[in-house]
């Protein structure tokens, strides 16, 4: 598992199968711990992650550690993080539909070598690039849908979005994070108790 991934990670290095090869400042491969549990799927690097060549690690990115950390995930332990394309598009504005295609045979090579059992999209660019529907990511997060590899795979909101929505009531997306969250972990307990 260890040496395809960094076979796939080298190709991405020199990739320039659209334009943004030609303005990024580094590829943004991975962070995690490779494993057949969980991954996360973000949506495309900022301007921190272009910087690091890790995906979230801005305020988004810490964001998403602390809602990790509530329910015992950690990104050095147990998840494994990439993004919907490795490199940054111009002003931090969504992939294009060619940019998500050229990039998204190393999307789907990683997912074939992990072949996780959970996969969490996270917002609307990963949601988009795995299901066809014209229903947003509020009407979709925190439901069990079938992914590739039989994987269970759930939307959940992208950090950025709850950095803008700061209320903690009930109803709001903070609050319906924590709902999913929740969910996430009880699913991923079953999973790792039936595991030998």
């Amino acid at each position: 598992m260890f040496e395809e991934l960094e076979k796939i990670k080298l190709e991405c290095q020199s990739c320039n199968r659209c334009p943004l090869g030609k303005t990024r400042t580094n590829v943004v491969f991975s962070a995690g711990v490779p494993n057949s549990d969980i991954v996360l799927i973000g949506e495309a690097p900022g301007y921190n992650e272009d910087m690091t060549g890790e995906p979230f690690v801005g305020r988004a990115g810490q964001l998403l550690d602390k809602i990790l950390a509530s329910v015992g995930f950690d990104r050095h332990q147990n998840i494994y993080i990439c993004n919907t394309i490795k490199c940054r598009p111009p002003e931090n504005r969504d992939p294009l539909p060619e940019e998500k295609m050229a990039c998204r045979n190393y999307l789907d090579r990683q997912l074939a070598c992990l072949r996780p059992k959970i996969i969490l999209l996270c917002g609307k660019v990963a949601l988009t690039s795995f299901m066809e529907t014209k229903e947003g990511i509020s009407k979709l997060r925190g439901r069990w849908f079938n992914g590739p590899f039989g994987a269970k795979m759930m939307p959940i909101f992208h950090p950025s979005y709850l950095l803008r929505n700061p209320s903690h009531k009930e109803g709001s997306p903070k609050w319906l994070m924590w709902q999913d969250m929740k969910e996430i972990k009880r699913v991923y307990d079953s999973i790792k108790s039936d595991s030998p």
